[in-house]
């Protein structure tokens, strides 16, 4: 079951509003792995994303418009970096979206299990040893057959917006000295060996800002969940 994000502010926010500094290269990556070999082919499966509006009261109401929206805008800059990440790599044919979702939403679980205990290292897992050893396991086997590729880039976001009403509230409540959280920013992307399923790269961000909603402002979340991809030479 994914976390929504109204769980994941009132956890976190207070901690993270921005992406988390002083990462280093060898949480990110798993061990033994430093960078797609030369001629690796990957796969960009569909970007899996979901937006909501917060009403005056706090609730967390999905957008199906917002959303649609934000696929588009995010998709279309994955593919755009296309030449950033490796020689070789394409977009997940349509026809195979509804048949690899389950894969998708199974990415969005394990993602948030490394966030959680790994990259924030609440409740770390002794069998980890503080490394990055997380795996898709199996599930990933159609996928390798069903498109040939070595490895696949999974995302994630979940972003929030307060409407007009949760603006107004937030404001009457801080001349009362009582602050209320508005939106929030959470996304995850992962390289998956498509051979074993492990997960050889993992970055994340967790803010305040940002817009899917906005093709500029997709662009730069895309570059920021990006960042330190372990490119081929």
């Amino acid at each position: 079951m994914f976390y929504r994000p109204r769980f994941l502010i009132g956890l976190f926010l207070s901690l993270l509003l921005h992406t988390a500094p002083g990462w280093t290269q060898s949480k990110n990556l798993a061990p033994g792995f430093t960078r797609l070999p030369d001629q690796a082919k990957v796969v960009i499966m569909p970007a899996d994303v979901e937006l909501f509006s917060i009403s005056a009261g706090g609730v967390q109401e999905p957008r199906a418009d917002w959303t649609e929206q934000a696929q588009k805008h995010l998709q279309q800059e994955l593919l755009h970096q296309r030449s950033n990440l490796a020689r070789q790599v394409s977009p997940l044919k349509a026809e195979l979206h509804d048949p690899m979702a389950e894969l998708n939403g199974l990415h969005g679980a394990v993602a948030q299990s490394i966030f959680l205990h790994h990259i924030q290292g609440i409740s770390k897992l002794p069998t980890k040893n503080g490394e990055l050893r997380w795996t898709l396991g199996e599930a990933v086997k159609d996928l390798r057959d069903q498109t040939q590729a070595d490895y696949a880039l999974f995302v994630w976001i979940r972003d929030s917006y307060a409407s007009a009403e949760r603006k107004a509230a937030m404001i009457a409540m801080a001349f009362l000295g009582v602050g209320l959280a508005g939106g929030a920013q959470v996304g995850y992307a992962s390289l998956v060996n498509l051979k074993d399923g492990q997960v050889v790269w993992f970055n994340a961000l967790m803010r305040a800002s940002g817009d899917l909603r906005e093709p500029q402002a997709a662009e730069e979340t895309a570059q920021v969940l990006l960042r330190n991809f372990p490119r081929a030479p």
